[in-house]
């Protein structure tokens, strides 16, 4: 049982809550003291790594990123692929397939696949590698054999790929538009055709101009979901107001890479050499390279920029839980998944739990 003031479906309750693997009870409790602030678990659905290790690498890989992100808060995620030649994406999804199967001990439920290329424009790869195909639904069900696909990023303007969207609907992939240079009405012609969000919404994609509206103001136009990195490198906060304001359902992703939780240096994303300093992560050009962010940090930012606590909340559990259709995931209540972040005043994890098994926090957080 824990106490403190609890953020349920239907608001705030100074309470108790009961769990084991799954949430017991929810109840009012006189002598609930509000010092600890008790969250659904955050879910990231777009995270390449952690501690050093990237998903690309296979292997274990998953297992290390898994247990790294669960000490932020984080009680589920997707791994996400780069874009690569098919041998190692196969490689990187055999290994995902096992951690996917079976949670590691003290590590977030991995809840399958996010893969990000390598069905992307070349014209919009950002800090993607240049091994870029046009894809094929033979060839995605036969990735998705290997590891259950969750979310597909794709860009609808790369002819072929617009008319694949729908079978992918019906197979319970979540298609996104991102690493794009469609324009704005391509964007409408991908959400009509079933998709469903937008990666890392503004980078990697055409912007929004009021002459020649692209892919960024179709999504703030017409989506009902999309992600976004709020790291406050990636989007500046005023971009991440107007977002805010257009798209009901705006979550937040970290796009963590291997640099996350390690110090300045040299790391590995995919294929790719980036550097982590003064808290972000770029290529040897200066173009960023996704981020260290953890959620923990996405939520105090979310805050920062003036959203109440409640809906900060809900745009890194409830929002992406919905988005792929967990309904027993990011939210508290009787029956749910015991998955549990439990704040100081500083909103800094006290305490986590997934699927009700404690996770270990270091003493002292990772640089």
């Amino acid at each position: 049982m824990i106490t403190g003031r609890i953020l349920t479906p239907s608001g705030w309750i100074n309470g108790a809550m009961t769990f084991d693997q799954r949430i017991g009870s929810i109840g009012y409790d006189s002598g609930a003291s509000g010092a600890l602030t008790i969250l659904p678990g955050f879910i990231d659905l777009h995270v390449h790594g952690a501690a050093g290790t990237d998903i690309m690498e296979g292997g274990d890989a998953g297992a290390v990123v898994a247990r790294t992100h669960a000490r932020h808060g984080t009680t589920s995620l997707l791994g996400t692929t780069l874009t690569a030649r098919e041998p190692a994406i196969r490689r990187a999804l055999s290994g995902l397939a096992g951690v996917i199967a079976e949670r590691p001990v003290g590590g977030a439920r991995m809840l399958g696949v996010h893969l990000e290329g390598p069905f992307l424009n070349i014209h919009r790869l950002g800090a993607q590698p240049p091994d870029v195909v046009v894809a094929s639904l033979a060839q995605i069900q036969a990735l998705n054999a290997i590891a259950p696909i969750r979310v597909l990023t794709m860009a609808p303007e790369v002819p072929g790929h617009l008319e694949l969207i729908p079978a992918l609907r019906d197979m319970g992939i979540r298609v996104q538009i991102g690493h794009s240079a469609g324009t704005y009405d391509d964007g409408v012609a991908a959400l009509n055709a079933g998709a469903t969000g937008f990666t890392h919404l503004y980078n990697g994609m055409t912007g929004t101009g009021h002459h020649d509206p692209g892919m960024a103001a179709a999504a703030l136009a017409h989506a009902e979901y999309a992600e976004i990195i709020p790291d406050l490198q990636h989007v500046q906060p005023g971009a991440i107001r107007a977002a805010l304001r257009a798209i009901p359902r705006l979550y937040g992703v970290t796009d963590a890479t291997s640099a996350t939780g390690m110090p300045d240096g040299e790391y590995a994303l995919g294929t790719q050499r980036v550097f982590k300093c003064q808290g972000c992560v770029r290529l040897a050009t200066g173009s960023l390279a996704g981020s260290v962010l953890t959620m923990d940090q996405a939520l105090r930012n979310f805050v920062g920029l003036g959203l109440d606590l409640a809906d900060a909340s809900n745009r890194l559990s409830r929002y992406p839980a919905d988005y792929l259709g967990e309904t027993q995931r990011g939210r508290l209540e009787p029956g749910a998944w015991a998955d549990i972040v439990v704040l100081d005043q500083d909103l800094r994890p006290v305490a986590v739990y997934v699927e009700g098994q404690a996770i270990p926090i270091p003493a002292t957080p990772a640089p």
